[in-house]
């Protein structure tokens, strides 16, 4: 009797430690939800960026307002018969 009860104990915590410790334990489950809700916020920004990068190839194929906004902005191109001023910050330097 006493060995069956042995048995049993050591049955228990072998399961004891599968639930703590082991594959799909309690801390395991409670990281991989965290590592999902991270995973979320990270979909979540990146599904914002691909909504502007959308409208802003939308745009650019409508017009040349917006390649010509574009230009202006990122290359610093201007018109012929334009004058480009620069204004600079005299605290910043």
């Amino acid at each position: 009797m006493k060995w069956i009860v042995g048995i049993l104990l050591l049955l228990l915590l072998g399961l004891q430690y599968r639930l703590w410790v082991g594959d799909g334990s309690f801390a395991e489950v409670t990281r991989l939800e965290r590592e999902i809700r991270q995973q979320h916020v990270e979909n979540d920004r990146l599904r914002e960026r691909n909504r502007v990068l959308a409208i802003e190839v939308g745009e650019l194929k409508a017009g040349l307002d917006s390649v010509e906004a574009r230009a202006r902005e990122d290359m610093g191109m201007i018109k012929n018969g334009e004058t480009f001023y620069m204004v600079v910050d005299d605290d910043k330097q």
